[in-house]
């Protein structure tokens, strides 16, 4: 075998490690076209055989060891942070069970625990009983309270969640003790094997939390999903903005999709992962682009209902930016912080081809009624004014457009049609070219390090119902989107183009984008590109034909027509990042050079006037 065919073995066969048959169709979904690319695993790994960072993470804190390097900056932090109040407390509260007399024993163990939470590092609580009425009645009430408090203030804060795990065992385990039984000891530095205990801390703080997953969910999605309850509760029954503004309303309206894009997505990941490609491809090809579809839809009844085209406008700038987003931005922060940490990162550049040809297909596509309209269209210009009165003098127009519309019916229209059966046929070959024909293309072979039991976190039928349920809750959220957005656009010194390349756009694509950034730092960094081609080829071949298909049931007055700055600024990102896609390589370099051009576009709309409609 020459170097030739083994560097094309190398290109067109990736070997990976899976711990189960589900996780390897999860990993070899991730290199088939039209899937969403997704990282977390959708079983739960035994905690055994994790890591030494996941173990750390998932530690209950009942197992004392030696353990150096007390005195570190995330300890300090935690006694100006949560050690001095709850410390506080205690010391309150001993005095009270000294006075009561009978709770005498109860105001030693405050004494002991006051001076515990100060610094409660490398000590350990040993054994216990319930025993006296007067600690239950008088004094665990208020502790409880405090420690309950701190518990979800650092659960809130992520990184603190030892702490979070400390007070909460405090709060169920040792306040319940008996006085007698409540013994904080000082580890012994020559203790080498591991005891149980009640209690035993090392660290406050960890800062690969960002890890850390409860039932497979993401810790930042478990989190955030109390905002998508509140933001529903406010937006509904203050209607009349008289405690929450609108800006405010709408600013948590459009954070509160951020949780339920993971959802989702982990549903997506779910399903596809325990189906076979084609229930996978639909599963993908449908819920895949929900999230945006419900925000375009809800936003298009909204301005038809207000006989404005703002909304239009707004829909088709969000179109655009979510194109830019996955063509220049999520690629290049990918390569920045791949290649800062891997120097140079190499890819299947036959995969990046396909994915490449699909863009073009699917810009040329989407923008062809555009070009089409500029090409055999009518120029209008209204505003026009002559300050001088001479009619020598051209006149001044402040607005000028192609308008393509006939005695009969616009001319486009056949074409709009036409290219919305074109585009999504072209997206099932892309399925049958990846699946069937050409699937030796993203051949994935995998060796099976566990091949044993696997306990999967959803099952289908879970999975199916957080789909539906994250689709119901999404579509009120982007309902709440549309309905408070109207002062931004009307009062905001910023152009509407520039809310809706950015915020509306970029804003559920956020998980995306940390799927992304996770398998460029893995070195995977050809999953990191598919994963902008991807969500850039579902906009273009599915969810654009979806708003056509719907405009034709339910005239909202949405046609395909893009303004200037979208055409030329989409087919200049897609000729430059296929210009960077050919060698099969990328570094750091590159990537900033993508993010750069990514953010000149944006000062770009930043800086242009706001659309004619708004």
């Amino acid at each position: 075998m020459n170097s030739t065919q083994y560097q094309h073995i190398l290109e067109t066969n990736a070997t990976i490690r899976a711990e189960n048959e589900v996780e390897a169709h999860r990993e070899a979904n991730n290199y088939k076209f039209g899937f969403r690319k997704w990282k977390g695993n959708v079983t739960e790994k035994p905690l055994e055989d994790r890591s030494d960072i996941d173990k750390e993470l998932h530690t209950d804190l009942s197992i004392a060891r030696h353990q150096e390097g007390l005195v570190t900056f995330g300890n300090i932090v935690y006694v100006f942070l949560f050690g001095w109040w709850i410390s506080l407390f205690y010391l309150l509260i001993c005095p009270v069970m000294f006075l009561t007399i009978c709770g005498a024993s109860y105001g030693k163990v405050c004494f002991k625990l006051a001076w515990y939470f100060i610094w409660p590092f490398g000590k350990s609580i040993q054994k216990c009983r319930v025993s006296t009425y007067i600690w239950l009645l008088l004094a665990y009430p208020v502790l409880a309270i405090v420690h309950s408090l701190a518990c979800v203030l650092s659960w809130m804060l992520v990184f603190s969640i030892p702490v979070a795990k400390m007070n909460s065992r405090i709060m169920t385990t040792a306040l319940l003790m008996a006085p007698e039984d409540v013994q904080i000891l000082k580890l012994d530095k020559t203790v080498v094997c591991e005891t149980r205990v009640i209690l035993c801390c090392y660290h406050a703080f960890n800062v690969y939390y960002y890890k850390y997953t409860v039932q497979g969910i993401n810790i930042f999605a478990l989190n955030l999903l109390p905002l998508v309850f509140m933001t529903l509760t406010v937006g509904y029954s203050d209607r009349q903005h008289k405690y929450v503004s609108a800006e405010t309303m709408f600013t948590i309206a459009i954070t509160s999709i951020i949780p339920l894009s993971y959802y989702i997505g982990m549903g997506i990941a779910s399903l596809s992962a325990q189906s076979n490609f084609a229930v996978g491809a639909v599963v993908n090809a449908t819920f895949g682009s929900i999230t945006e579809m419900t925000f375009y839809i809800t936003a298009l009844l909204r301005g038809h209902r207000a006989s404005t085209k703002c909304y239009e406008e707004i829909v088709k700038a969000a179109l655009t930016g979510t194109l830019l987003g996955c063509i220049l931005f999520i690629p290049g922060i990918c390569m920045t912080i791949g290649g800062i940490k891997h120097s140079e990162q190499r890819f299947n550049s036959r995969s990046a081809g396909v994915s490449s040809a699909l863009l073009f297909i699917s810009i040329g596509g989407v923008f062809a009624p555009t070009l089409f309209s500029k090409t055999f269209g009518n120029l209008v210009c209204e505003s026009c004014s002559n300050t001088s009165g001479n009619s020598s003098i051209p006149f001044i127009c402040k607005d000028c457009h192609y308008y393509t519309v006939s005695s009969v019916c616009p001319p486009s229209v056949p074409l709009v049609y036409t290219i919305s059966v074109l585009l999504p046929a072209s997206y099932l070959i892309g399925l049958i070219f990846t699946l069937k024909t050409h699937s030796h293309i993203y051949d994935i072979q995998i060796s099976d390090c566990h091949g044993g039991h696997h306990v999967v976190h959803w099952s289908r039928w879970r999975a199916l119902v957080v789909l539906i349920v994250a689709t119901v809750l999404m579509t009120c959220c982007a309902d709440l989107c549309t309905e408070n957005i109207e002062p931004i656009l009307t009062h905001s010194s910023i152009s509407q183009y520039f809310i809706g390349v950015t915020v509306i756009a970029m804003v559920p694509e956020i998980p995306e984008i940390m799927n992304g950034i996770q398998f460029a730092l893995q070195n995977n960094i050809s999953l990191s590109l598919e994963v902008g081609s991807c969500i850039a080829v579902q906009v273009c071949m599915i969810q654009i034909p979806l708003l056509i298909l719907f405009n034709a049931f339910y005239d909202v007055g949405f046609v395909l027509v893009f303004s200037d700055v979208h055409l030329w600024a989409s087919i200049f990102s897609v000729i430059l990042v296929n210009y960077i896609f050919m060698d099969g390589k990328c570094d750091y370099f590159q990537g900033t050079a993508l993010v750069v051009v990514y953010f000149i576009l944006l000062a770009l709309y930043f800086f242009a006037p706001s659309p004619r409609s708004c």
